[in-house]
């Protein structure tokens, strides 16, 4: 079921109205009515797959009881082993299996060794890498004594299931989330409040931003050929603002929702294009999920022990998982290598300490130094997303080349699209970099609103209005598709 249609629009009222006054607030009834409306939310797509949820809880909780009962440090390993085999085998079949095959066939035909092509038709589970590693963490969260398991299973599967953060994250950890289905929630007009403001939000980078984008972005990418160097860098550009909006949008509207049933969610992006390097900005996007790694990869290989040249081993390690996390395809693999070559220069190149999380904080606009490095930092990340959105590693070498010809300096064809759409977007994107620098000290963009109660709603009407005339043609999320 996605966010942005009718059927989530008529779903939602009905399980808040449902939650906070059909169950009488019983804490046990919310739960189960949680868990039923998040298997319904999934099995909206294909109730097949409600079976693959069902089955990580039910391996995850019993890891956990089991390991809660046992000191012995070769079962403990057994059992984590067991659970995370689990997890890693649904995940690898569903997600890497053709990729494999693939591969493997590709390498006998590199030694001249033909083999018959072979495809499995396999459908992938929507947010699949979302809810494993959900799961995956709470097992080894409680291996390494961190968390205590839990014998409730109901709130362990609304912690699995929870829908509004099922399909694309945040990546919730137990130590934050499970505890909360513990606890009597009680409605609160101010949690109701920022969750409309934070869901109003993020509805307006999906629909308005992000749909309107993809329409040119895909249109130029696909036949990336046939246009000039400057519409190219458009299409890049445009795209780094599809998938931004695309994917914080689809994050707020769930911590929105989340909030709306009284559950807070962790921050899933702090402005990343107002970083001022490359680790700034590994640190600012898609935060659960960079945590994840760091903690579950990155920390277990070594960290930043043992010197530079094992913290460049593990950063690279680390980003070509994460290239695989995001698609079985050697442009993903390539994207995460290239990405821990730009990471390179915040390892080798000593950083003053002390150094403010915050661009420009208390100040009004940033200074030249500040400038120069997020310009810098958003030129490195354009190329970065050309290797994110290209096909093949080969098409992001073409499309990059494209770029720098001397057509890069005609102007750029904005014929792509029709004059609806192009203006949409160039009113948009502007009304989404001034509101998120003016909100850059808070956690998210749309927090800090004129205190004149008149001028409030009127910026309230004001970006719903501009939902209702200027959203573009409907387009899934981007990261459905991991």
């Amino acid at each position: 079921m996605l966010f942005n249609s009718i059927d989530f629009a008529v779903f939602f009222p009905v399980v808040f109205f449902l939650y906070w006054f059909a169950t009488g607030k019983n804490l046990r009834l919310q739960n189960i009515l949680i868990v039923l409306a998040s298997y319904v939310f999934y099995g909206w797509w294909d109730y097949r797959f409600v079976g693959l949820i069902i089955l990580s809880t039910l391996t995850d909780y019993t890891a956990g009881i089991l390991l809660s009962g046992t000191q012995d440090t070769a079962k403990r390993k057994w059992l984590l082993f067991i659970s995370v085999l689990v997890n890693v085998s649904i995940l690898g079949f569903f997600k890497y299996c053709n990729f494999f095959i693939g591969s493997f066939i590709a390498a006998f035909s590199f030694f001249g060794m033909e083999l018959q092509p072979y495809h499995v038709n396999i459908i992938l589970p929507v947010g699949i890498s979302f809810y494993t590693f959900q799961t995956m963490s709470y097992t080894i969260d409680v291996y390494k004594r961190k968390f205590e398991p839990t014998r409730d299973f109901i709130s362990f599967a609304a912690f699995v299931s929870f829908f509004p953060l099922l399909v694309a994250g945040p990546i919730e950890r137990a130590s934050n989330l499970l505890p909360q289905f513990y606890v009597k929630r009680n409605f609160t007009h101010k949690n109701a409040a920022e969750g409309c403001k934070q869901m109003l939000w993020g509805f307006f980078k999906k629909v308005v931003i992000a749909d309107n984008c993809a329409i040119y972005v895909t249109r130029v990418f696909t036949n990336y050929q046939d246009f000039s160097g400057s519409t190219l860098l458009l299409a890049a550009v445009l795209f780094t603002f599809q998938i931004y909006a695309d994917f914080s949008g689809y994050s707020d509207i769930a911590i929105g929702s989340a909030k709306l049933l009284g559950f807070n969610a962790m921050q899933n992006f702090a402005f990343p294009f107002f970083s001022r390097d490359i680790a700034e900005f590994w640190r600012r996007w898609h935060i659960s999920l960079s945590t994840w790694f760091r903690d579950y990869v990155f920390f277990p290989l070594g960290g930043i022990r043992n010197g530079k040249l094992t913290i460049i081993r593990n950063t690279f390690i680390l980003f070509i998982i994460s290239g695989l996390w995001h698609g079985a395809a050697w442009n993903f693999i390539f994207w995460g290598f290239f990405c821990a070559i730009c990471f390179l220069p915040s390892i080798l190149i000593k950083r003053k300490k002390g150094k403010p999380y915050i661009v420009a904080k208390e100040r009004i606009l940033p200074n030249l130094q500040e400038t120069f490095s997020i310009l810098r930092t958003y030129l490195v990340l354009v190329i970065i997303f050309i290797i994110f959105r290209s096909g093949t590693v080969l098409d992001s070498f073409r499309y990059i080349t494209g770029i720098i010809s001397p057509s890069l300096f005609t102007q750029p064809d904005l014929r792509v699209v029709n004059r609806m759409i192009m203006g949409s977007i160039l009113l948009s994107i502007p009304v989404l970099v001034i509101t998120e620098w003016i909100n850059r000290e808070e956690h998210y963009g749309f927090k800090k609103q004129p205190k004149n109660k008149v001028l409030r709603w009127a910026v309230y009407i004001l970006i719903a209005m501009l939902i209702i005339n200027l959203a573009g043609e409907q387009q899934e999320f981007i990261y459905f598709q991991f």
